[in-house]
């Protein structure tokens, strides 16, 4: 068991790297339980977990809710309890689980989330302008273009020489901004589409954005996320100098953080996506319900899994597994009722 000086130590290492992650607390009990209130852990966005907030019944429902933190950065109380209650009280998400203890557990669920990222494409004057607002109202800003001056962009976090490969921080909300401004406009937009990110916005005029968007589709790119790229970029304010041109564009940006448009698309590559149907292999979905317990595991590098009749099971705790494979067929009538 980690103690729990331990686990805010690396909580704080996390938060000092600009690291997400959520700090979960068992802030209540019923008997039996492994875990006691105050116990922590940390989980990783991956759904790693470093601490101790009890047995394998309770960690996948933490893992989950912890992942959904991090998308929303809202903080959650979970209940994990031998029965599932019709009637919870108000703020509890309840989860229902039928391991060995038998006990109750409230957990707190608190995400603590990185800076959001801003990728901002171009060395225009409404790039570097938008660099410094970007960095004041909290955003960690990465300037790309090639033949990079740091002059340009000082208050910037990094400066990327080029537009070759650029990559987007694994967790954080990040936002994509073209401000080439008639200096390769092509090639940023085509950057900004290969990060994969969800949101971006591209200064320029509304003519000119239908123009390049057409250009894209020519040059292959998925419709879908060409129409996505915001253009003209900004919040209508009247804008003119390079200064308030840029604050529009901020204003845009927070606007579409706080509605939750900032995640990172997580899309399989096109060629690897088609030769998986052709090959008619039928992708494993991202979670499954364990047929004995109802609880939601992740299938990804699930520990506990069992195959019958050619298809694959999964498993909150090895209980469950073993309890299943002595009688599969008593677990899987109740689960179709």
């Amino acid at each position: 068991m980690v103690e729990t000086d331990t686990v805010l130590d690396r909580a704080n290492r996390l938060q000092a790297a600009g690291q997400p992650f959520v700090l979960a607390t068992v802030v209540r009990c019923e008997a039996p339980t492994s875990a006691k209130p105050g116990a922590k852990a940390i989980i990783t966005p991956e759904g790693d977990i470093e601490g101790w907030i009890g047995g394998g019944c309770a960690q996948p429902a933490v893992i989950k809710t912890a992942k959904q933190a991090l998308q929303d950065g809202q903080p959650r109380l979970i209940r994990i309890s031998p029965e599932r209650n019709e009637t919870t009280e108000a703020g509890v998400i309840d989860f229902g689980m039928t391991c060995h203890s038998g006990g109750t557990l409230d957990i707190f669920i608190d995400p603590v989330i990185a800076r959001p990222a801003l990728l901002i494409i171009g060395a225009s004057p409404v790039a570097q302008a938008l660099s410094g607002l970007a960095r004041r109202v909290g955003f960690s800003v990465t300037a790309a273009f090639p033949g990079a001056d740091r002059e340009l962009f000082p208050e910037a976090d990094r400066v990327v020489d080029g537009l070759e490969g650029i990559e987007l921080a694994t967790g954080v909300p990040s936002f994509i901004v073209v401000s080439t401004q008639g200096k390769r406009d092509e090639a940023g937009l085509e950057a900004a589409l290969a990060t994969g990110a969800q949101y971006i916005a591209f200064i320029a005029s509304e003519r000119k954005a239908q123009k390049l968007k057409a250009y894209l589709r020519e040059r292959g790119h998925e419709g879908a996320r060409v129409d996505a790229v915001t253009a003209p970029a900004g919040v209508a304010i009247g804008a003119v100098t390079p200064e308030e041109i840029a604050l529009s564009v901020l204003a845009g940006v927070v606007q579409a953080r706080r509605r939750g448009a900032g995640a990172v698309a997580a899309v399989a590559p096109p060629a690897e996506a088609a030769a998986g149907a052709r090959a008619g292999q039928v992708p494993e979905p991202a979670e499954a319900i364990d047929p004995v317990c109802g609880m939601t595991v992740a299938t990804a590098g699930a520990e506990f899994r069992s195959e019958h009749a050619g298809k694959n099971y999964y498993f909150c705790c090895g209980h469950c597994q073993h309890s299943f494979e002595k009688e599969p067929q008593k677990y899987l009538e109740v689960a179709a009722r």
